[in-house]
C-alpha cells in the first residue's frame, strides 16, 4: 500500500531500493504522490530471494514505472536480484555499503535501511560500483572455468605419478622407483 510523505527535494522520480539478505529482501519504492501535492508516495514490501518472488517483485517495480534500482552490496546475496532486474531492462546500482554507511543518519533495520537508502538514491547521493557488462561476466567465467580444469588434470596426473611411484630426476625426466626407492631405469 503507497503511503504519501512530505519530500520536495527529489531528483529521480521512480527509485526503488533493496535491503537483501540470504532468505528475503525488503524493498522500498518512491515515486511521485498524487498530482500537483508534491509529496512522494512510498511502499515497503518484504520478498522471498528465491526466483519466482523475485519475479512477483520485478513485475511490480515494472507497475509502478521504477527506472532506477539502487542495492547495497552484501556478501554475495546481491547477484540474483541484480542479474534479473539487470534482465528485465531496469537500471541498476550496486552500492558499496562503506559509501552508505558513511553518510549520517543510518538506521538499523531493514525496513528503515531499505527506506534510508531509497531516499539517499532519489537524491543522487551514491554512486554505483562497477559491475562488468552480460559480455565481460561469461568471459570471467569460462576463463576461471579453465583454470579449474587445468588445476583438476595436474592434482589428477600428479596423483596417478604419485600412486604409480614415479619420482623426478635431475634431468626432469620421470623415471618409476622400485620399493626401496631406488630408480629402475628412463622413460
Amino acid at each position: 500500500m503507497l503511503e504519501e510523505t512530505q519530500d520536495n527535494d527529489q531528483i529521480i522520480q521512480r527509485v526503488a531500493a533493496l535491503d537483501i539478505g540470504k532468505a528475503e529482501l525488503t524493498c522500498c519504492v518512491r515515486v511521485p504522490g498524487q498530482a500537483g501535492s508534491g509529496k512522494r508516495a512510498q511502499e515497503v514490501r518484504t520478498y522471498k530471494t528465491m526466483t519466482r518472488s523475485l519475479l512477483v517483485m520485478v513485475d511490480r517495480l515494472a507497475e509502478l514505472g521504477v527506472t532506477r534500482v539502487v542495492m547495497e552490496a552484501t556478501s554475495d546475496y546481491w547477484r540474483g536480484a541484480f542479474y534479473l532486474l539487470e534482465a528485465h531492462g531496469f537500471e541498476v546500482w550496486l552500492v558499496n555499503a562503506r559509501d552508505v554507511k558513511h553518510l549520517p543518519g543510518r538506521p538499523k533495520t531493514d525496513t528503515l535501511d531499505a527506506v534510508w537508502l531509497c531516499k539517499v538514491a532519489e537524491r543522487q547521493l551514491l554512486r554505483p560500483s562497477f559491475v562488468p557488462p552480460r559480455p565481460i561476466r561469461q568471459l570471467r567465467q569460462v576463463t576461471r572455468y579453465r583454470a579449474d580444469l587445468v588445476a583438476a588434470r595436474t592434482a589428477e596426473k600428479q596423483r596417478v605419478e604419485q600412486a604409480a611411484g614415479w619420482t623426478p630426476r635431475s634431468n626432469s625426466r620421470w623415471s618409476p622407483a622400485t620399493s626401496s626407492g631406488s630408480p629402475v631405469g628412463r622413460c
